[in-house]
């Protein structure tokens, strides 16, 4: 197993590109599938979850070819129906596959999916939406088969805006019969992407990125070209990393309105923080103030996957701060390692009330997942002394070689095999 030895006190000062968004990238490598044809996408993030992705498509029949940050898939030669166990299990994303599959090939068998172990994720919208669609789904021994002669559109209501179902949905009624509308779908600029992945190669998509999109069904799709938007996790983190060392930084290849909650979270701490079309920069304020409140809640709101490296900041903050967080309900595994680095915090539930020190220490820590590993090494960089940070294979999953990232503004990180 990997891990991070990082020597902190150093400020993270300078100039970063931001990689190609790992939640968008992942249901467009399941939709290159759809096309029958050549898929070339640019901006691909050198993590583990693409390589996982990389592996389905080839076990499925399709070839893939990998050019620095270029993937190029031609899904003509798709033959396989069965989703290797083995990879499911190490990611949940892989179920974006259903649909995908479901629309392409008119069957699937995958096992119930893995990743990390943040609370419970069901995929019963998933499975529900699909057989409203018309499949046929039959579930046993921990694996699910799904099969269709033909999927016909319709009108599906969703009880949660989830991001995994409204994705599966589009992907199931790009090749159905008539029209899908999802109701109360999920807004996501993920989504977003998708349904423009889906037009640029013959798709008719309307509506992404409301509460209700249209999916008319075609018979055919087109090879395409495509460049992914920036990831605004990995862009949050980064601004925290300045923030949290008391540094400034610049990035670029980034969307500042895909962060509008974040930055104003940010801002209410102190930091200063300009952006323009494509760039934003942070300078942090001698003294950083405490956040009345963070809620984690659906997009257009603050982001669950922000929530473990927002705390780490306020572990140093002037004052006491309090997360609810109301997306998952295991998504707290970080807070006993930030303890073990001698913050304040106490846990209730799905409330936790963090008091500000003055100062971290380094520690030996452990990655439980992939954003609370993102925290630790935040809270690393901060820390007086060394942090030891164990499991970095869970950060690898979606933060294109952060080590390098942080070593190239100030960080003294190193990766240890």
């Amino acid at each position: 197993m990997s891990k991070y030895i990082i020597v902190g006190g150093n400020k993270i000062e300078g100039e970063l590109s931001i990689q190609g968004a790992k939640n968008a990238v992942l249901p467009l490598i399941a939709a290159t599938v759809l096309n029958s044809s050549t898929n070339i996408i640019h901006d691909i993030p050198e993590i583990t979850d693409v390589e996982i992705m990389i592996k389905i498509l080839e076990s499925l029949g399709c070839t893939v070819k990998r050019e620095n940050k270029t993937l190029i898939v031609d899904s003509s030669r798709l033959h396989n129906y069965e989703i290797p166990e083995v990879y499911v299990r190490e990611m949940r994303s892989s179920i974006v596959f259903l649909g995908a599959m479901l629309s392409r090939f008119g069957k699937i068998k995958v096992s119930y999916p893995g990743g990390c172990e943040i609370g419970s994720r069901p995929i019963d919208l998933h499975l529900r939406a699909l057989k409203q669609m018309g499949a046929v789904i039959e579930e046993k021994h921990g694996f699910i088969v799904c099969e269709t002669v033909n999927l016909r559109g319709c009108e599906i209501q969703l009880d949660f805006p989830s991001v995994g179902a409204t994705e599966n949905i589009m992907l199931a009624a790009v090749r159905s019969r008539g029209t899908t509308v999802i109701r109360n779908a999920a807004r996501e600029p993920e989504v977003i992407e998708l349904g423009n992945y889906i037009n640029a190669m013959g798709g008719r998509v309307f509506g992404a990125g409301t509460a209700t999109i249209f999916i008319h069904g075609v018979e055919k799709l087109h090879e395409i070209e495509y460049k992914i938007i920036p990831d605004r996790i990995v862009t949050g983190t980064y601004l925290i990393a300045a923030a949290i060392t008391g540094g400034e930084i610049l990035l670029k290849n980034v969307v500042p309105d895909h962060l509008q909650s974040v930055v104003s979270k940010l801002r209410e701490t102190g930091c200063i923080i300009r952006s323009d079309k494509n760039s934003i920069e942070l300078k942090t304020p001698r003294k950083l103030n405490s956040l009345e409140s963070i809620k984690t809640l659906p997009y257009p709101g603050f982001p669950t996957d922000m929530q473990s490296q927002m705390m780490a900041l306020t572990t140093i903050c002037d004052g006491t701060s309090l997360f609810i967080e109301n997306i998952f309900e295991s998504r707290y595994k970080h807070v006993n390692e930030l303890i073990r680095m001698g913050a304040n915090i106490i846990l209730d539930g799905r409330v936790a009330l963090v008091k500000g020190v003055k100062k971290l220490t380094g520690a030996s820590v452990t990655a439980r997942d992939l954003r609370g590993g993102a925290c630790l090494l935040l809270a690393g960089l901060a820390a007086e002394g060394e942090t030891v940070l164990e499991n970095a294979h869970h950060i690898e999953r979606g933060y294109d070689n952060i080590h390098k990232d942080i070593s190239k503004v100030g960080g003294n990180i190193v990766k240890i095999q």
